[in-house]
């Protein structure tokens, strides 16, 4: 049975479950953006303790690797890289857009057509710029990881041809703009939860990152949302 460890620090939100063959055995939650160091550390230990776990029964560490808070991103995969190296296990990071997809896939706006709709991610990157991407239901990419400046054409060509769900912190910025009868969103927020999914899927593939080189996906330079 895969026993693993998720920690998400890359946006206003924080969360860190630990999963056994996917089931949530133990979770804790945070949306003081501000103090992510401060919860991380007591906040794993805290689920150490209510579960009995030593770091050396995990078997693999997740991460949400980015785009996101600069500072949230090095919190988050500092820690984990920490307790990989320190318990010899792997690590799997993730990508921030498909756990906010994956929750979006959720929502009561995809319920019953989940596999016709494309998913689009977004998180607030200040004034109309967003992190965003394109998803199928397989979490595949149709519109790779980008920095995207907003305006009423964007997504065009999708929209023309397929229903879009908008999902994110940055979506409503685009809710206010689009006139396209294609174009659906979703106040659905991701957890933990979304990213405990993912890796478990990726832990049975044993897709792994290179410890020694990981890296926070930011796409740009740097972003603070604390800084709009």
């Amino acid at each position: 049975m895969a026993l693993l460890l998720h920690i998400d620090t890359a946006t206003s939100y924080a969360g860190v479950c630990i999963s056994r063959d996917q089931d949530v055995i133990a979770i804790r939650e945070s949306a003081e953006q501000k103090n992510h160091a401060a919860f991380l550390q007591p906040a794993i230990e805290q689920m150490l303790q209510e579960t009995g776990i030593v770091m050396q029964d995990l078997d693999a560490v997740s991460v949400a690797a980015g785009p996101g808070s600069y500072t949230g991103l090095r919190v988050g995969l500092a820690s984990a890289k920490g307790i990989c190296y320190a318990a010899g296990k792997p690590l799997i990071p993730v990508n921030t857009l498909q756990i906010i997809a994956a929750a979006a896939m959720h929502s009561p706006e995809a319920a019953g057509r989940e596999e016709q709709l494309l998913y689009c991610p977004m998180i607030d990157a200040r004034r109309m710029e967003v992190f965003a991407a394109v998803y199928n239901h397989l979490l595949e990419e149709v519109v790779p990881p980008a920095a995207f400046i907003l305006n009423n054409e964007s997504f065009s060509s999708l929209l023309a041809e397929k229903q879009v769900l908008f999902s994110g912190d940055g979506h409503f910025k685009f809710k206010e703009i689009s006139g396209s009868s294609n174009a659906i969103f979703t106040d659905i927020t991701h957890s933990v939860r979304n990213l405990a999914l993912i890796a478990g899927n990726r832990f049975g593939l044993q897709q792994f990152a290179d410890l020694a080189y990981s890296e926070p996906f930011y796409i740009k330079e740097f972003f603070d949302p604390a800084a709009r």
